[in-house]
């Protein structure tokens, strides 16, 4: 067998752990929203660059309130940027847990399948007379190709 970069077990007792403590994160963040794409593409975007900006126009606001129009929610800002920033490292940190989580399942996904050909190669090369042609077939249909329909040519007259 080729190089296991992972060798774990995940029992059902600790899935389920993680997938409580999953849900106890979504309860203790009850204010999310979902986006649609347009929405997500529609909005500007607060990055590393404009944070100083929001950070400056807060100040600039709060010292200097009485050029704002009455509308304007200063209170609601400040609100908005401190959850912003509360929310940023627990942000970082689920980007982190994902990308391993998911590089985690890549890998083990892939070891896996490279297990499953070389299963297959080997019952399809000492397999014959064992009993294991119609499974062998079976594991086969995974690599049968669909033939390419053969589209009529225009006639050019």
């Amino acid at each position: 067998m080729p190089d296991s970069k992972v060798s774990a077990r995940l029992t059902p007792a600790d899935r389920e752990a993680v997938m409580q403590s999953i849900n106890t994160i979504k309860e203790k963040l009850p204010f999310l929203v979902d986006l649609t794409t347009e929405e997500r593409k529609s909005l500007p975007k607060l990055g590393d660059k404009s944070r100083a900006f929001v950070s400056k126009a807060l100040e600039i606001a709060t010292q200097n309130p009485d050029f704002l129009p009455r509308s304007f929610d200063l209170d609601e800002m400040r609100r908005d940027i401190e959850l912003f920033e509360a929310l940023y490292p627990i942000l970082l940190s689920l980007t982190q847990l994902q990308e391993l989580v998911d590089d985690t399942s890549v890998a083990v996904g892939s070891e896996a399948y490279a297990a499953g050909l070389m299963v297959y190669n080997y019952a399809k090369a000492s397999g014959k007379g064992a009993g294991l042609d119609s499974m062998v077939d079976d594991l086969g249909r995974r690599f049968a190709r669909k033939s390419k329909k053969v589209q009529p040519q225009a006639s050019s007259v």
